[in-house]
């Protein structure tokens, strides 16, 4: 969907942009694949705000989503309808089986209303198809892709995303992660074929802070604009910078670029080539 450029009747629209949603079908979600979401506002179940900077919103209903697909082996599906989810960046396809059957699945660029969607052991390489990693040509874009088998998908599922079947070897495959990173799969995983539509995501301005309330993030306000008191950055005269060689939060611990990911962590077996760094040197 292109990048739509609003009028600049107000300061608020004349940065504004959205997506052009004219190319989805015009209808309400689908009534048993629709459940109420309740909102917490970043609070745990005592009631304590462990995720800051969340609350309030537009009312929003939660799309079921299926990312197995695995009950519905060799099962043609026929997509009815494409839908804008308010819980995620990308668009939804409403995929009627020939069983009767309705389901949402994620909808990848190029799909259209009218095509036929299968997921299968060993299917048609096609955009949209569901198969085992084992059954994929190399060098495919694949999306929604699962780590462990039978747990659904789990990888490449933002806007515009996908990962790439690099090789086969053993019992696993390499797969090529959105991030750069290089990880063993099993072979057994299915994945989808193509990426994830809605390209231009990634491109949209919000405009005004208004539109962020709307999406329920709250202000941030930063850390060096508070007093010595409330923040480890606070306090000192005007502009005054936050020390980067000690940056912390506001508790105290290492924050901007600290790893915190467990250096024994079961998986690091798994991992061929690290995600590229955002600050690495070229």
């Amino acid at each position: 969907m292109p990048v739509k450029i609003l009028k600049p009747t107000t300061p608020g629209r004349r940065q504004m942009s959205t997506i052009d949603y004219s190319g989805l079908s015009k209808k309400r979600p689908e009534k048993g694949l629709v459940n109420t979401l309740k909102k917490n506002s970043g609070r745990n179940n005592q009631g304590k705000i462990t995720v800051r900077r969340k609350g309030g919103g537009h009312k929003q209903k939660y799309r079921i989503v299926d990312f197995k697909s695995i009950d519905k082996k060799n099962i043609e599906g026929t997509v009815r309808a494409i839908e804008y989810d308010p819980n995620r960046n990308c668009f939804i396809t409403l995929v009627v089986y020939k069983d009767g059957e309705k389901r949402y699945h994620l909808a990848p660029s190029g799909l259209k209303v009218g095509d036929t969607v299968i997921t299968g052991e060993k299917t048609k390489i096609k955009t949209g198809n569901r198969l085992q990693l084992k059954n994929i040509p190399q060098g495919v874009e694949i999306y929604n892709v699962e780590i462990n088998p039978g747990r659904g998908g789990q990888i490449a599922r933002g806007a515009g995303t996908s990962a790439k079947l690099i090789a086969l070897e053993g019992e696993r495959a390499h797969v090529q992660l959105p991030s750069g990173e290089i990880r063993l799969i099993s072979k057994e995983c299915y994945a989808s074929i193509g990426h994830i539509g809605n390209e231009d995501y990634s491109n949209i301005k919000i405009g005004k802070a208004g539109r962020n309330r709307w999406k329920g993030k709250k202000p941030k306000v930063r850390g060096k604009a508070m007093n010595p008191v409330d923040h480890p950055h606070g306090g000192g005269e005007g502009g005054h910078p936050i020390g980067l060689i000690h940056p912390k939060t506001p508790w105290g611990a290492p924050a901007l670029g600290k790893i915190t990911r467990k250096r024994k962590k079961y998986s690091n077996k798994l991992i061929i080539k690290k995600r590229k760094k955002k600050n690495a040197k070229k």
